[in-house]
């Protein structure tokens, strides 16, 4: 069995498969460096929060294969899958990843449109003339 760290991380519908292995810190997504898949400055520090937590930037080469959602999703996809292969690795980080929230899994969801409504909740305006 390799020592790959093998997770997954969900968020909204975004879906990241993370493989977390021992290197000198690169982080690809998608075949390209995370800097040039997630071009704004916030998104790159959330997707590197998880290592600068546990104290592992540098130690590893993570490589994520994401699909689904939208930018800021496929970030914290990707920050929860990363949390749970640092806590495999390691089970003494978990408290530190726990106290950031990154080991909890944001299950909320896009709720769909109704009939008969504009929006999802969102009625037509009532006109009493």
């Amino acid at each position: 069995m390799s020592k790959d760290k093998i997770t997954v991380g969900r968020r909204k519908a975004a879906v990241a498969r993370v493989i977390l292995k021992g290197g000198n810190g690169t982080i690809t997504v998608n075949g390209k460096d995370y800097k040039d898949y997630f071009p704004l400055d916030f998104i790159q520090q959330k997707v590197e929060a998880p290592l600068k937590t546990a104290d592992a930037w540098g130690k590893f080469d993570v490589t994520v294969n994401v699909f689904g959602g939208g930018v800021k999703g496929q970030a914290e996809a990707i920050v929860l899958g990363i949390a749970r292969s640092l806590v495999i690795d390691n089970p003494e980080v978990r408290p530190a990843l726990k106290k950031e929230k990154f080991m909890r899994r944001d299950a909320r969801e896009v709720e769909r449109k109704k009939t008969g409504l504009r929006k999802a909740r969102r009625q037509e305006q009532f006109s009493k003339r």
